[in-house]
């Protein structure tokens, strides 16, 4: 029972995340669904200490990507700003290949924009 709860809350934050997603920019946002359809599912048979973990930072992504995008439909410039710094504290837990992947996902996202051919709809 238990387990069929967690999954459930997996995947209850796994959709929230991709819904948030709608309101990036289309470029992180291709890049943002890539990233989390790809950890979720890389980390679909971790043990019960590492899904903890997962999904703790999970929680705090959805929860700052929420306030964010809360915040930007405030704005009255209409500036949006995503993203946040990432505390010193953070990165030494980092295992060696976290910090690989998280320098690649830097380097794609600061490429320019028109590094996905997506077109966005035009309502």
């Amino acid at each position: 029972m238990a387990t069929s709860a967690q999954a459930s809350k997996v995947c209850s934050l796994y959709k929230r995340i991709l819904v948030l997603h709608r309101f990036l920019p289309i470029h992180l946002r291709a890049l943002g669904d890539n990233y989390v359809k790809d950890e979720f599912r890389r980390h679909k048979n971790a043990s019960p200490e590492e899904v903890k973990n997962f999904m703790r930072e999970w929680e705090n992504y959805k929860d700052t990507l929420q306030s964010q995008v809360l915040e930007s439909v405030r704005d009255k410039n209409g500036f949006l700003k995503f993203g946040i710094n990432m505390q010193e504290e953070k990165l030494r837990d980092f295992q060696d290949d976290q910090i690989g992947q998280l320098y690649e996902l830097l380097l794609e996202s600061t490429k320019p924009n028109n590094q996905f051919n997506i077109q966005e709809d035009k309502k």
